[in-house]
Parts: C-alpha cells; structure tokens; sequence
C-alpha cells in the first residue's frame, strides 16, 4: 500500500522530477539521439490517456460507460497556463456546439478560453475546482476535470485527435 501511495506521488509530480532524473543520465539520452519530443509524451502520458480525444485547442473528452463526455484541459495546456488560480465553468443545463466557448481558466500568468470539444448539454460540473482549481495542474486527467457533457452527435468524436495524433500535434507547434 505504501509503495502504491509513493509511486501515485512520484507519477504526479513526473513533470517536476523529469528533469532532475534527465540531467543525471545525459548520456544514455545522446546515445539515443536527439528527441525533443520525448520529455512531453512522458509528461503527458497515464492510464487514462489511452481513451482520450483530443481538440487543436487542447481540451479532451473521455466518453464513460454511461455515455457522457468527461472534459478537461491537456497536460502540454495546464503545463503552458502554469498554476491554476480560477475556474470559470458554464452552469449545468447549457446547451453547447463543438468550438463553442464555455467557460476559462485564469492563472498567475495567463488566461486562456475553454472550448467544447463536441456538441451536447452540460450535465455537470467539477466543483471541487471552485475551492482548488489547482487541481487542473495537479490532476488535469483524473480529478482536475471541468464539465460532463451529453454527446448529441458521437460522430464529432472521429474529428477529434487520439493520444498519438496530438503528440505528434503538439511537436509540430513547438518547433
């Protein structure tokens, strides 16, 4: 039990540890050769990635068992936010398109508009994230969720870029 506890805190803070573990080993990493890309798919990589889709805007949905979209902001966006300090959610009941503006997020350096990534109705919000909207930062694929939405039009979902596409996305818009 302890040792899961340690590796949930090692796995939650990877972003923070990675680079004290890259400087240690600069030779296996050049022997590998150059992948600027790799430090970013480590950082954005988890359990529960492998369902995610993700928008050029770098929202994801997750579809749940009950049919519902889970939503919330990529790790390569709250990365680029830096520490979450208010959530702007829409109210349960709004009807949303796919692009539609709901809602923002503020941090100490910046603030940044949320899209929806497919259409449908909001059915609810994390409200965890009016007391810690740090949570994004800390937990943006589990408990750092925004809104859970209907899907009215599940074909949106193929528009949408799986985990692999948007790595390769993301590599593209920092070179």
């Amino acid at each position: 039990m302890a040792a899961c506890g340690l590796l949930r805190c090692m796995t939650s803070n990877f972003s923070t540890v990675l680079p004290l573990i890259s400087r240690s080993v600069p030779r296996i990493s050049s022997r590998l050769g150059p992948h600027p890309y790799l430090r970013r798919t480590l950082a954005t990589s988890c359990r529960f990635s492998a369902a995610l889709k993700f928008t050029d805007k770098h929202e994801w949905v997750r579809v749940e068992d009950d049919g519902l979209g889970t939503v919330g902001i990529s790790n390569f966006a709250q990365e680029a936010l830096g520490d979450v300090v208010y959530c702007g959610l829409p109210e349960v009941g709004t009807q949303l398109a796919q692009q539609d503006e709901f809602g923002a997020l503020e941090s100490v350096k910046a603030a940044s508009e949320l899209y929806s990534p497919l259409t449908g109705e909001v059915v609810e919000i994390n409200t965890l994230l009016e007391d810690k909207p740090g949570l994004v930062n800390k937990s943006c694929y589990k408990d750092g969720w925004l809104m859970k939405m209907t899907i009215a039009n599940p074909a949106e979902l193929d528009s949408l870029m799986d985990e692999a596409a948007y790595e390769r996305y993301i590599r593209s818009i920092e070179d």
